[in-house]
């Protein structure tokens, strides 16, 4: 990478460099090339032609080599079955189709949050619902975001649920789990908090936060919320009432989101 506070070569400069270290090398001695060498030289190569001469006439007189054949042996198929995956067996069949069909339906009667209209976040979205949407920008473009489906709903007065569902390229790194890691380093950290995992994820773990949000003007919220990674996606999951969330209400639906990817 050029230095972009050093200033630009003065033209000839090269030049001048190269003249002056030519000129301090030494100079290679002149030697003559002389008659004598000459005629060792000519006799040599009249000695190569001749030689490549009798080793044409020499290989005109044999009979032709037969080449070997160009067809190759017959390959056994091995026996056997293979077993093969159905399309409710493989999970990347899933996993690239419409991420929107793997989010968990809105219950009966529920109405609509207005989450994301299509269903669907780009990064830019996504990380504008971050409470630093810059340094989440750049950390999610660095961890190979690919795209982010999302649903939510509202029962009661307050009682609401937001789910997400964000997968990565991982071409170069384990994005879903690194974001995992992230999310319960930082969630795990806050008071008045207990953690539980999540049955069937590995990395899974739900939280229920005792300390309700406070804002002027608003009632104070309590929030309950879970993260866990399968493959290449990541879960996420918030819910938020008036009154205290119960254990119960999130890992009840961390473990049907889960048992869907």
């Amino acid at each position: 990478m050029e230095d972009l506070e050093s200033p630009a070569p003065r033209a000839g400069a090269a030049e001048a460099e190269t003249e002056a270290g030519e000129a301090d090398r030494p100079a290679a001695p002149v030697r003559r090339r002389g008659r004598t060498a000459g005629l060792i030289a000519g006799a040599a190569a009249l000695g190569i032609v001749a030689g490549v001469c009798t080793g044409y006439v020499v290989q005109a007189g044999r009979p032709p080599t037969r080449l070997p054949s160009l067809s190759q042996p017959v390959l056994r198929q091995g026996k056997g079955d293979v077993p093969l995956l159905t399309a409710a067996e493989d999970r990347q069949v899933k996993t690239d189709g419409d991420l929107r069909e793997l989010l968990l339906p809105k219950p009966r009667g529920a109405r609509d949050d207005g989450t994301g209209d299509d269903g669907w976040m780009d990064l830019v979205e996504y990380a504008t619902n971050s409470e630093h949407p810059g340094a989440a920008f750049r950390y999610d473009l660095q961890s190979q975001f690919r795209r982010a489906a999302v649903t939510g709903w509202e029962t009661g007065a307050t009682y609401a649920v937001e789910i997400r569902l964000v997968q990565y390229h991982q071409d170069q790194e384990a994005g879903a789990r690194e974001h995992v890691k992230d999310q319960e380093a930082w969630v795990g950290s806050k008071q008045d908090t207990d953690s539980w995992p999540v049955p069937g994820a590995g990395d899974g773990m739900a939280y229920v936060h005792h300390r309700p949000r406070t804002r002027p003007g608003y009632l104070p919220m309590y929030e309950a919320d879970a993260y866990a990674s399968r493959g290449d996606i990541v879960m996420e999951m918030w819910i938020t009432d008036s009154k205290p969330v119960s254990k119960e209400k999130i890992m009840d639906l961390a473990k049907r989101q889960v048992g869907r990817l």
